[in-house]
């Protein structure tokens, strides 16, 4: 399984991504879910990617290939355009495979999250359907989510704010909504990548890998549970009736 997200707020944008691929009793595999196009001073996109492993790999691999090029991503107009160029890939890839997957009972199953910025334009963040189509986040949903969502969400639904909150907040958001969800979902796990991209900076210059029992990971894995006892406890007690009824 697999849980990405991208936060976008007016400073810029946070990207995050687990690294399990498959979990059993006896088999866990990791593989790098995030990727980045770069041209220093004038694009930067990172791509999440869930779903089958074999058709995130072929996707990327056509996107680079068109990238490396001057073709695809390289040649973009906006981020929509950009969004496009991947919906497209994501096309090709399902005329080569879809049909031998489906007659095989197996689901055509490819999600992206598209997020970088385009010189002279603001940065943006996009999801990618199996189908190619794609849905950008906004200003009152400034967040998007592939994989396993359920567990992360719901920290981003009452934290983030586009005009508020900071990159280094959002950076945190991002690493609590990961950890919540390893804590429910063992097929989601390290190593984490975490990516925040400042707005105008058109290259990448603040990334980090967590691994396994990392000591910054564990500290705010620590902290948040400590955190949300605590407003537990501090909470009003609740009043409860002392009427004799028969429920």
């Amino acid at each position: 399984m697999t849980y990405c997200l991208g936060i976008k707020t007016r400073h810029g944008l946070v990207m995050a991504s687990d690294s399990r691929t498959n979990a059993g009793y006896d088999q866990v595999n990791v593989c790098r879910k995030m990727h980045t196009f770069v041209c220093p001073g004038e694009r930067v996109f990172v791509v999440l990617t869930s779903g089958s492993l074999s058709l995130s790999q072929s996707v990327i691999t056509l996107a680079r290939k068109d990238f490396e090029e001057g073709r695809g991503l390289a040649t973009a107009s906006s981020m929509y355009e950009a969004a496009r160029v991947l919906g497209a890939q994501v096309r090709a890839v399902a005329a080569i495979d879809r049909e031998a997957l489906e007659r095989d009972h197996y689901q055509f199953n490819v999600h992206l999250l598209l997020g970088g910025q385009i010189r002279g334009q603001d940065p943006d963040l996009y999801l990618i359907y199996p189908q190619g189509n794609p849905l950008y986040a906004t200003e009152d949903s400034p967040y998007l989510q592939i994989g396993e969502s359920k567990y992360g969400r719901p920290i981003l639904d009452r934290g983030v704010r586009y005009e508020q909150t900071t990159l280094e907040e959002a950076a945190k958001y991002a690493l609590i909504s990961l950890d919540s969800t390893m804590r429910s979902n063992v097929t989601v796990g390290p190593p984490i990548d975490l990516l925040v991209y400042a707005r105008d900076d058109l290259e990448i210059t603040r990334h980090r890998r967590f691994y396994d029992r990392d000591p910054d990971l564990m500290a705010i894995h620590t902290h948040w549970e400590q955190a949300l006892r605590k407003a537990v406890a501090d909470l009003p007690d609740i009043r409860m009736s002392r009427e004799d009824r028969q429920f």
